[in-house]
């Protein structure tokens, strides 16, 4: 059995600075999320996040005394996990994630898409 080399783990646009600004129960969850997603597993609270065609984009969605705070990132690339946005999600109505932070979602994947391919300007 060979044993599988982590990907590597790149952060897009300020998504680092803001998971570092949650509450440290968020961090822990999401850092130990991102590190099954680095060597080819799946933390038991990510979930696909609708509306990217495939099982490529997850979310984990952790809730602290603070409110709710959720991490999106991909794996559908070769050559790394890809953090693309960390958000507190404020508003009350419903589960889904706001039409903003999907856009910045969209705009982040493209990025690293680009990165991935080489083609990052």
């Amino acid at each position: 059995m060979t044993k599988q080399i982590p990907k590597s783990l790149e952060w897009v646009g300020s998504s680092k600075k803001d998971l570092l600004a949650m509450p440290e129960s968020v961090i822990d969850l999401v850092g130990y999320a991102l590190h099954l997603a680095q060597n080819g597993h799946k933390h038991e609270q990510a979930k696909v996040l609708q509306g990217f065609g495939s099982a490529g984009v997850l979310e984990v969605v952790e809730n602290d005394d603070g409110g709710t705070y959720r991490a999106v990132y991909t794996v559908r690339f070769k050559n790394a996990v890809y953090v693309l946005h960390c958000f507190q999600k404020k508003s009350r109505k419903g589960i889904s994630t706001p039409k903003h932070e999907m856009d910045v979602v969209m705009a982040r994947l493209k990025l690293a898409k680009e990165h991935s391919e080489g083609t990052a300007k």
